[in-house]
């Protein structure tokens, strides 16, 4: 994706990886995919194909358990204790 046309281009580091952590405030990020996956941004980074692309983002405000669809690992969120806490 060039960076005219890429909706998380604000996101990206310069080496093109997504961010996980929106700025300024530190709150913790999630990606839309394509095909409506919720994914971390390590998995959003790593585009495998066309309908995987990560479209959009949004943080996580109070969801403790919201999970990437692609490596299971916890996103954390912003306000919301972990349940097992």
């Amino acid at each position: 994706m060039t960076p005219s046309n890429d909706p998380l281009a604000a996101y990206r580091a310069s080496d093109g990886t997504l961010d996980s952590w929106a700025w300024p405030g530190g709150y913790p990020l999630y990606y839309l995919t394509r095909d409506g996956d919720t994914v971390c941004s390590s998995c959003a980074s790593r585009e495998i194909d066309h309908a995987q692309a990560a479209i959009a983002t949004d943080v996580n405000w109070e969801d403790p358990s919201l999970y990437c669809d692609d490596c299971n690992q916890r996103i954390a969120s912003a306000y919301a204790e972990d349940e097992e806490n």
